[in-house]
């Protein structure tokens, strides 16, 4: 099985691949390529894994016939331009997010045409393709059967694949499955152009001994994932059978990946309980209008039931998430989280020895945060 992954070396990109590397197989068969397609070079951290790696650098449409040059069996469209980037560049946007989309597209049926495998694709969208309206106000809680009104330019080119990947799926070109992702925090490493980037750097940053802007009121709520959900549920999405039932993929429509909804406020609170005031006292709450027009156009609050029809479920609450990030890299880590960890985790074997059950909440806090399911 010869798997592509675009925009393998992002941020979520390598997490995804790190998970294909480390099981070695999707949907029970095993992984003969992994094939990663990315403008920027892949760090070397998967050579020499099991999975034979191939390396495709450079840009997506100019690439295509190196990315179909054998067959592809299952296809993770990644890459993007991200929504501040596309309000700034429109024509960037249309190129990155639009052009190159329909580009795999076209390839991937000009595959099945000449007798090769109709390729599964993956197609990571976004919440941004929603969007309060006067004319259009959102429901209470938002689910696949409301109408998408995108408010920003990287929206209605989400939104513009969905359809395209869902009309090469309804006439068999293609498998398309479209996930809609939330806000992914605590990204690691740099910020980048992304309007909710902020989300993540109002934790990163402090932690890292560095001052942080937060540039929304912080009584806004916004639907948050962590890294390891995401994956998760990227990975379910995509292996799982179309059918009906529970643990099928039913219908036609993308599946909302779960969300945690939580105010701003509530993260800065949770920073604060966490690493203590010195660290959250390092972010400066100064309001941007461009910023906050398009993270406040997006829901927080989301009907999550086709994805638990799937197993999936969102983070238990922000201080899971930041516990994981903790976790994650620990040299972020400060020091009183770093004795709470040892804390937490010397109660829990002192339980475990004594054959007593541990409470929900040790077991939380014993492992960082839940575990994806």
């Amino acid at each position: 099985m010869r798997i592509v992954v675009t925009g393998a070396s992002g941020f979520l990109g390598r997490l995804l691949v790190g998970a294909l590397l480390r099981a070695g197989a999707f949907g029970g068969e095993p992984i003969s390529r992994l094939v990663l397609v990315d403008r920027v070079t892949w760090p070397d951290d998967s050579q020499g894994a099991g999975v034979p790696v191939q390396v495709v650098r450079g840009e997506l449409l100019e690439n295509l016939d190196n990315v179909f040059a054998e067959p592809v069996d299952v296809l993770f469209h990644l890459a993007a331009a991200v929504s501040a980037e596309c309000e700034a560049d429109f024509e960037l946007g249309m190129r990155a997010n639009v052009d190159a989309t329909r580009g795999l597209l076209e390839a991937a049926r000009a595959q099945s045409r000449e007798g090769g495998p109709v390729v599964r694709m993956l197609f990571a969208s976004s919440v941004a393709v929603y969007g309060s309206h006067p004319a259009l106000p959102l429901p209470p809680a938002v689910s696949e059967s409301t109408v998408p009104v995108p408010r920003s330019s990287y929206g209605t080119q989400k939104l513009m694949c969905e359809h395209l990947i869902a009309d090469c799926t309804r006439r068999g070109f293609i498998d398309g499955r479209v996930v809609r992702l939330m806000t992914v925090a605590v990204r690691p490493g740099r910020p980048n152009a992304a309007a909710s980037g902020f989300l993540s750097g109002i934790v990163r940053e402090p932690l890292a001994g560095l001052p942080a802007v937060c540039p929304v009121d912080p009584g806004l709520k916004v639907a948050l994932s962590s890294p390891r959900r995401t994956v998760v549920g990227i990975l379910r999405v995509a292996e799982v059978e179309r059918g009906t039932g529970p643990g099928r993929l039913d219908g036609p429509l993308p599946v909302n990946l779960p969300a945690l909804t939580v105010s701003v406020a509530d993260m800065l609170a949770t920073l604060r309980q966490v690493a203590g005031d010195t660290v959250a006292d390092r972010v400066a709450v100064a309001p941007d209008p461009a910023v906050e027009a398009i993270v406040g156009s997006w829901p927080a609050v989301f009907d999550h039931q086709r994805a638990a029809a799937l197993g999936l479920g969102p983070d238990p609450s922000f201080l899971s998430v930041l516990q994981d990030y903790l976790t994650d890299h620990p040299a972020r880590s400060p020091p009183r989280w770093t004795d709470r960890r040892h804390t937490w985790g010397r109660a829990r074997a002192r339980r475990e020895n004594a054959g007593s059950t541990i409470t929900p909440d040790d077991r939380h806090h014993a492992h960082g945060g839940e575990s994806p399911p």
